[in-house]
């Protein structure tokens, strides 16, 4: 393994476009990353959905990559017409039912896995006890630790026994802030005992579960960690998620580009920050020249030892178990699987059931 191919596989990079550019496609060969996310700018129709998917496997060094997306539903929904996309969550939640709530992330996966995509960065596991918060609100399945696990967890296993990998969110906790991480860090000055009851319990139940992969949260604990946000604390990623709670999955950051990140220090001293505390991958959105500077200062870290080789191996040798775990080898999506499966009129009534 070259500390290039190490070095890749701990980044899930976005891009531009509907189609796979001559400069992504050099840019795949040369970072190798071990993921890449899919926004709705990627997106125009399931078919289109599955070819891009393709190009990303066939071209990608380290395939099979993870493939994500942010499909949770309501708001943050990512895929075009034609996919059948379900209210957010606090309103599949007010069905009263744990089978609703399964059945909506079984239809997802099933039309997920039809176009080739394995990662869905769901379900969201904050509680949602700030009423005045501006990023969580109707994207948490209640206001109450028991009523986010009942939901969470059935939202999670409906992705699992259909093929997707779902990835919890944003731990520690993100639904008491007052702020919007994508334009300022925010602060939960909760104590360890609240942050336990609250916002720890539905991480926890969902590591007992098996949680595969759990995405960290750009917002500051200081019961926690007097100065460092979730993202790029070692006591919050490595003692507390790790060592306290028993994670043995992947972890992956949020977004690295956002503002509660961004305004505090580069993308490369981010980067390693993230890494040296305990995330698996680095996630970058947006730009290339971004992820082109990520990579420069994780190899830069590593040939001044302020990484470790070892850390690093153990991240990359996580994302290989999931990827073994969980994803068959690439072969190409089958077209009439996409015609077969995605917006099926099962699928339909459900959502209008809800």
């Amino acid at each position: 393994m070259t500390i290039r191919d190490a070095v890749g596989q701990l980044l899930m990079v976005g891009f531009q476009g509907t189609e796979l550019s001559r400069a992504f496609l050099d840019w795949l060969q040369e970072c190798r990353p071990g993921g890449a996310i899919l926004f709705s700018r990627n997106l125009v129709d399931p078919e289109q959905v599955a070819r891009l998917t393709n190009a990303l496997q066939a071209h990608a060094p380290n395939s099979p990559l993870l493939i994500a997306i942010d499909e949770e539903g309501g708001r943050v929904s990512r895929l075009p017409q034609g996919f059948t996309a379900f209210p957010a969550a606090s309103k599949v939640a007010a069905c009263h039912s744990a089978d609703t709530a399964y059945g909506t992330a079984e239809v997802t996966a099933q039309e997920l896995r039809a176009v080739g995509i394995n990662m869905n960065l769901a379900p969201v596991l904050d509680v949602n006890s700030n009423p005045d918060n501006p990023i969580i609100g109707d994207r948490a399945y209640g206001t109450q630790p028991e009523r986010v696990c009942t939901y969470g967890m059935a939202v999670m296993q409906g992705l699992e026994d259909n093929g997707i990998i779902p990835c919890g969110k944003h731990f520690p906790g993100h639904g008491d802030t007052m702020t919007d991480s994508h334009h300022a860090l925010p602060v939960v000055e909760a104590d360890r005992a609240r942050l336990d009851a609250v916002e720890l319990e539905p991480f926890r139940r969902a590591i007992r579960r098996g949680l595969p992969a759990i995405m960290t949260a750009h917002v500051r604990y200081p019961a926690l960690d007097a100065d460092a946000p979730a993202t790029l604390s070692q006591p919050i990623l490595t003692d507390l998620l790790r060592n306290q709670l028993g994670f043995e999955g992947v972890t992956l950051t949020d977004d690295m580009e956002m503002r509660a990140i961004l305004d505090h220090q580069s993308i490369g001293e981010a980067s390693v920050r993230a890494l040296q505390a305990g995330a698996d991958m680095v996630v970058i959105c947006h730009q290339q020249e971004r992820q082109q500077e990520a990579v420069s200062a994780i190899e830069q870290a590593l040939e001044r030892g302020e990484l470790s080789w070892e850390k690093l191996t153990a991240s990359v040798a996580r994302i290989r178990a999931l990827k073994k775990q969980r994803l068959e080898p690439f072969e190409p999506v089958d077209p009439l699987r996409v015609t077969q499966t995605v917006g099926h009129p099962r699928h339909k009534a459900l959502l209008a059931k809800i």
